[in-house]
């Protein structure tokens, strides 16, 4: 028996929509990047902090592409820092949290570095780390998991 007859496997699209539960973000369209390693989101205003002896982290999101009106705060554990090779070829030492992302009925933890990815096409990069063999990727295809998202309501994030 192969992997993927022991395991079932969804099949999604090279774009789709996710929720970031943990951060409070409801929605987000993502790129599915098996070319990539680690997974992505933009954010700004990162600000490290303390709370009870952990170190955290304070971050503002735009989860929304092409939009800056709404902002999602956020804060999470920070976990490290990562050199990662941007799509501009340049290394660039981005903090790492961990957070769990929802896609389908599934839900699972991944390791996200908080970048600046506003001159990016999408405010999410799902990585081939953060896929963990749970889907099959039809490159050919988008938003295999739906158009609109049931948790995005009209006009809301919520």
């Amino acid at each position: 028996m192969t992997r993927t007859q022991q395991r079932p496997q969804w099949v999604i699209g090279w774009r789709e929509w996710l929720a970031l539960p943990d951060l409070g973000i409801n929605a987000v369209k993502a790129k599915i990047d098996t070319g990539a390693r680690s997974s992505a989101l933009h954010a700004f205003d990162i600000e490290p902090f303390r709370r009870s002896g952990k170190h955290m982290l304070r971050f503002v999101v735009h989860p929304l592409q092409r939009s800056t009106t709404r902002g999602v705060r956020a804060e999470a554990a920070w976990v490290g820092q990562r050199n990662v090779r941007n799509s501009g070829g340049r290394v660039e030492r981005r903090p790492v949290i961990m957070t769990t992302v929802r896609l389908l009925e599934r839900s699972w933890m991944i390791e996200l570095t908080l970048t600046n990815r506003d001159e990016m096409g999408f405010r999410m990069l799902l990585g081939r780390q953060g896929l963990r063999e749970l889907f099959l990727i039809d490159p050919t295809r988008s938003f295999l998991a739906g158009r609109r998202p049931p948790w995005k309501k009209r006009g809301k994030l919520e």
